[in-house]
């Protein structure tokens, strides 16, 4: 087994880590570029952001599929494969012409883009030892954030300068390069045993997910969170890239360095659940959300900002406490119960455009924050649900 601090737990977790950044870069270098697309093709803002939707979709629902089915062939081999293939459709989204075009391959992008996250945690719970995985899942999930602020800024970037297409180039070449990299660092698994693909099996134990309710109520609030959260970055592009703002695709790219303020929260996730029970520490999340869209209302590029800041602080301490809690409250098949709770993640977020676009057809920016309230008012009922739960399980205890 790899211990940590060893150079095999070097190399592995840096592999990992590069991989993950290179997977949320494809995935949102597109978000900072919709105001640019939706001149290009003569788009509406909803339609300029099916472009991010179809990929988060596709990415979902692969999840599905890629777990199984590493649990049968291997961790590393999967890894590769989807990595290259994302690298090739990426080079390819270079060269379109049509809008639907683009979206049949960021659709097929968004399918080679969930091999990585659907297998890297379940590689290392393989090859590394216990106290070795607790200290690389920490990394990569900052790593998550880290390879989503890298794409929108480097798509805002070439976007402004080159176009959108060398966007699309220079993210699959930087893909690349990434990819070559991870297949030298990367150690072969030592410790993977194949086990036989029982579909029936995998059905079951998610129908048995579903129809718990402790799991559901975080499954929702996955769901719901990452649906405004994500869209509210979409939709505010358009608006700042409008008068008075008038910022260009670079700017608007500098604009998800906001969600740094996440990786903080995530890291200092686990010692707020010392001090208060995990569904009061979704709860704040939550309050954090709705305090930061409410803080973009003011008529401040300074205000909108720091509501982004606030907002990615809350969506982040929620996402850690959430998916932990979900890790811990399955009654079994918990590698399962995780993929599920990606896929109310990821399928949140796809909905979001549409949820929102009456809104904000209705109202603009303030129609989408009073749309987000509404969402978020659902999800701070399901946390304080999970309280009155665990409340009650202890006083039965007590």
């Amino acid at each position: 087994m790899i211990e940590s601090g060893s150079r095999e737990f070097r190399f592995a977790t840096l592999a990992l880590c590069l991989g993950s950044a290179m997977i949320f870069a494809n995935l949102h270098v597109v978000q900072s570029l919709l105001p640019t697309l939706a001149q290009q093709f003569q788009l509406s803002e909803l339609q300029a952001s099916w472009s991010l939707t179809i990929t988060v979709l596709t990415l979902g629902l692969s999840l599905l599929v890629y777990g199984p089915l590493s649990d049968a062939i291997g961790r590393k081999p999967i890894m590769v494969v989807t990595m290259a293939g994302a690298v090739l459709v990426t080079l390819g989204l270079s060269q379109v012409e049509s809008y639907p075009m683009l979206l049949l391959l960021r659709g097929l992008q968004g399918f080679f883009l969930g091999g990585l996250p659907a297998i890297a945690i379940a590689y290392m719970g393989d090859e590394f030892t216990r106290k070795a995985v607790v200290l690389a899942v920490g990394v990569y999930i900052s790593a998550n954030s880290l390879g989503g602020v890298t794409g929108r800024i480097l798509g805002g970037f070439v976007g402004e300068h080159y176009g959108w297409a060398a966007a699309f180039a220079a993210t699959g070449l930087l893909s690349a390069l990434i990819v070559a990299v991870f297949v030298l660092l990367l150690p072969k698994s030592q410790h993977f045993h194949p086990k036989p693909l029982h579909p029936l099996h995998v059905a079951q134990d998610m129908g048995g997910h579903l129809r718990n309710p402790v799991l559901l109520a975080a499954f929702l609030i996955a769901f719901g969170n990452f649906m405004v959260f994500l869209n509210q970055y979409s939709y505010i592009t358009f608006v700042l890239a409008d008068a008075p703002y008038h910022l260009s695709p670079h700017a608007l790219g500098m604009l998800f360095l906001t969600y740094l303020t996440g990786s903080f929260a995530a890291a200092i996730s686990g010692r707020i659940v010392q001090y208060l029970s995990a569904p009061v520490g979704m709860a704040l999340g939550i309050l954090f959300l709705m305090a930061g869209s409410l803080l973009t209302l003011m008529p401040s590029l300074s205000a909108i900002v720091w509501g982004f800041m606030v907002s990615s602080f809350g969506f982040f301490l929620t996402h850690s406490l959430a998916s932990g809690w979900v890790s811990q409250h399955a009654l079994q098949a918990r590698a399962s119960a995780s993929s599920l709770y990606l896929v109310f993640y990821y399928m949140g977020a796809s909905a979001g455009g549409f949820v929102l676009a009456p809104f904000w057809a209705w109202q603009g920016w303030l129609g989408i924050v009073v749309g987000s309230l509404l969402v978020y008012s659902l999800t701070l009922g399901c946390a304080l649900w999970l309280q009155r739960w665990q409340a009650s399980g202890q006083r039965a205890l007590a």
